[in-house]
């Protein structure tokens, strides 16, 4: 006869799995977007860019993120020849400016500039500051649960919605079970799905301000052969942003 702690143990068990099986794709994305959109974001990071014939590139910077991800803004801190530039992503990136210090000019770049690589890496101003665009841009269908870089997942497919002029017809997305954080997206050509172009892996997780956070995030051009990594040095969340920051004047300073 099995005891009444059994019992509540087989209980536990079957709901939780039965609550893992109900999960949409739309259910699993919107809990992805609610993890890395916070209110405010604080970021210092290394970005090391990696060219088709081995060299290495390196830059410092800082971002600031507000209003879950729909203004972010960026300024470079090394090395001495982008120091004190500074990019302004407002409207999840369909509007950019860029700051240069040494015209001290504010310059607003075209509209298509948000699919172009931002300071040579294979992060486009797009994938730095879209925001939302996996619930805006996509609709979410779950796929069979997987296991992907030693971790539990929900395989997620992502199709671009008809209204949609984002830069990929489609993303295959694996996102950690219970932490609901993305470890690999893989994102497909505008034109022909079947055309993987990039792979997005993340990876040395840590809570930060009760937020699972990677520290690591590696970006494989899967058609140049190139890679871009970024290292986290330093996060905060949900800390007092002022509006001003966020501005052509601010982006100044």
């Amino acid at each position: 006869m099995k005891t009444l702690m059994q019992s509540v143990l087989i209980v536990l068990c079957i709901s939780g799995i039965l609550f893992s099986r109900e999960l949409t794709g739309e259910q699993i994305i919107d809990k992805v977007n609610e993890l890395m959109n916070q209110e405010t974001i604080y970021n210092k990071s290394k970005m090391t860019i990696v060219t088709t014939s081995g060299k290495t590139r390196t830059l410092e910077s800082e971002s600031w993120s507000k209003d879950k991800g729909e203004k972010n803004l960026i300024r470079y801190l090394a090395p001495s020849r982008v120091k004190g530039q500074a990019i302004l992503m407002l409207n999840h990136a369909d509007d950019i400016w860029a700051y240069f210090p040494r015209t001290k000019r504010v310059r607003k770049l075209a509209t298509h500039a948000k699919k172009q690589k931002m300071q040579g890496s294979d992060f486009s101003y797009e994938d730095m500051g879209s925001g939302d665009t996996f619930i805006k841009d996509f609709e979410a269908k779950r796929l069979k649960d997987e296991k992907m870089e030693g971790n539990n997942c929900y395989k997620l497919e992502l199709t671009r919605n008809k209204e949609s002029n984002i830069s990929y017809s489609r993303l295959i997305m694996w996102v950690i079970k219970k932490k609901f954080v993305p470890i690999v997206i893989d994102y497909y050509d505008e034109k022909d799905p079947g055309l993987l172009l990039k792979r997005l892996v993340q990876s040395d997780i840590h809570v930060i301000d009760g937020i699972h956070t990677p520290k690591k995030i590696v970006m494989y051009n899967k058609q140049d052969n190139t890679q871009t990594s970024m290292e986290l040095i330093e996060a905060k969340y949900n800390i007092l942003l002022k509006d001003e920051m966020f501005t052509e004047r601010g982006l100044k300073k």
